[in-house]
């Protein structure tokens, strides 16, 4: 009997945490904008710095949250990375 009782506290204490968990999960979900993984793809890849940010993820949010103009990525210059941003953010300002 002592199996079935442990077997029993242990399905509901299961049950009980996996609610709290799952509400806790949507309680404090993080919003990302889809626009800077979109910019992120856009840019070379190379995190050198040039910009001024530590690397293409952290230059990408500050595009997207409208810190700094998308034409500051030297190395992407030449591939027109800075008309890509542009486009990316115009698609998505209108969507």
């Amino acid at each position: 009997m002592v199996v079935v009782y442990s077997t029993l506290l242990m399905a509901v204490l299961g049950l009980a945490f996996g609610t709290f968990l799952a509400y806790a999960a949507k309680k404090f979900e993080v919003k990302e904008d889809p626009r800077v993984e979109l910019v992120k793809q856009a840019l070379p890849g190379a995190n050198c710095g040039a910009c001024g940010y530590a690397g293409c993820e952290a230059f990408a949010k500050a595009v997207v949250a409208g810190k700094v103009t998308p034409d500051m990525c030297t190395p992407g210059r030449a591939a027109g990375v800075a008309e890509k941003i542009k486009e990316i953010l115009k698609q998505n300002a209108a969507s």
